[in-house]
């Protein structure tokens, strides 16, 4: 048990028998009243994210989590197949429960956070940079440089994302997991 000035982001807790990750705190001090704690919960199963005021000492079901790297091997019908960077172990993991699934290539290492009580995994999540091969994309036409014009191109996982003009097939970029926002062009 914690107690809930204690949550901070990252904190999971157990919350209605469900793990609850903490994306957001604030520690609000009102002029009358009590000091209570505003928090922003995610869901780890199905996303949902709640705001929730716990006044402060309340006490509430901490979850002991797991951060470890796997690897992305390949699909198959019981899910994406990682291996475990330590003990080589594979294991299935839902696309669902993937954060950034969209930008994921083989061999890409994610990290895996697990439930430490039962072993249960909560969620993978990419690294929130990554290098990706513009496979297709439509020539920049020149003059047409108006302010911070983009054009779609397609990357080799399918995904398609807004790059600047100058970017051509077969060049290596380097895009956000999380919103899919060109970063920058990748020498080689």
């Amino acid at each position: 048990m914690i107690n809930s000035q204690e949550i901070k982001k990252g904190t999971c807790i157990r919350m209605d028998n469900q793990v609850w990750i903490c994306i957001d705190f604030q520690h609000v001090k009102p002029g009358k009243g009590n000091t209570v704690m505003r928090t922003k919960l995610k869901n780890v199963t199905d996303g949902r994210v709640l705001e929730r005021t716990f006044q402060i000492g309340f006490k509430l079901e901490d979850v002991r989590i797991e951060h470890r790297p796997y690897q992305y091997l390949y699909e198959d019908p019981t899910g994406l197949i990682f291996m475990n960077q330590e003990t080589f172990e594979q294991i299935p993991i839902a696309k669902d429960s993937i954060i950034g699934v969209d930008f994921m290539k083989e061999g890409d290492i994610v990290e895996v956070v697990t439930d430490t009580t039962d072993g249960t995994i909560l969620y993978a999540e990419m690294p929130v940079k990554t290098n990706l091969r513009v496979k297709h994309s439509e020539p920049g036409i020149k003059g047409d440089t108006a302010t911070n014009a983009t054009k779609p191109a397609t990357l080799e996982t399918g995904v398609e994302v807004r790059v600047p003009l100058f970017i051509n097939e077969g060049d290596l970029i380097q895009v956000d997991t999380r919103d899919g926002s060109y970063l920058s062009r990748v020498k080689e």
